[in-house]
């Protein structure tokens, strides 16, 4: 509540200044408006994982666990650039059947580590796992791919967000998972349901800059109010 109170609006604390995200590093400012320059009618979404700078130069903001009912909410004769994840945008695009999506390359440097020959040997090993898969990670297009074409059972493999897969474990009956995201979510996982098994699909999937956040860092920032992150007016108006 003091931190609230005492933080300017629209400040932000961030503990650690080299906790970066390279997806959020995959496209600027610069680079988003040279891109609508040449699409002048297109409608833009970005991922959350962008910068307050590409967000101010979109015209939606969505997470994973709403990518689809965004874009699918857009009249289906405008064309959709998708920034900055191609993993996440081309999952998007098939399950909206949407033709006129242009995807940004971009990719988070943990995510694209998780591909199609780790999830084959790890269903291999434990065949009866339900198959959980983040869809910003490198194997989904593959995936979706071979779900549709009966190599992955169908009735147990879901593209979910974080959150969505927290959500699917509230209602399965399963007792062994194979999860596709980054690792530090296995450790809720765990205590959440101590008596079910989860198994990475990479087990080093791990990403550097969430791990510079430590509590230490938290705290120390809290009591100093520092480092502020201030974003300028005409950005943050927008």
């Amino acid at each position: 509540e003091t931190a609230a109170i005492l933080c300017p609006e629209r400040t932000v604390l961030l503990p650690d200044l080299n906790a970066g995200c390279s997806l959020s590093a995959a496209i600027t400012a610069d680079e988003l408006r040279e891109w609508k320059a040449r699409y002048p009618d297109a409608v833009v979404v970005s991922y959350v994982n962008t910068s307050a700078a590409v967000k101010a130069e979109s015209d939606y903001c969505c997470t994973s666990a709403n990518a689809v009912k965004v874009v699918a909410a857009i009249p289906a004769d405008r064309r959709v650039l998708f920034v900055p994840d191609r993993f996440l945008g081309a999952y998007v695009a098939r399950m909206t059947k949407r033709m006129n999506m242009i995807i940004y390359p971009g990719y988070c440097h943990v995510h694209k580590t998780i591909v199609p020959e780790q999830v084959d040997q790890l269903m291999a090993d434990h065949p009866d796992a339900e198959l959980l898969i983040h869809p910003e990670c490198g194997c989904v297009s593959s995936c979706m791919v071979r779900v549709a074409d009966g190599q992955l059972p169908g009735n147990r493999t879901f593209f979910l967000s974080t959150e969505g897969m927290l959500r699917h474990l509230e209602q399965s009956r399963a007792t062994e998972f194979a999860v596709g995201t980054e690792v530090g979510i296995l450790h809720r996982l765990k205590k959440l349901y101590p008596d079910r098994k989860f198994y990475p699909i990479n087990p080093n999937a791990e990403c550097a800059f969430m791990k510079t956040i430590t509590l230490d860092k938290v705290i120390r920032s809290l009591e100093t109010l520092t480092p502020r992150i201030r974003i300028p007016e005409e950005i943050a108006s927008k």
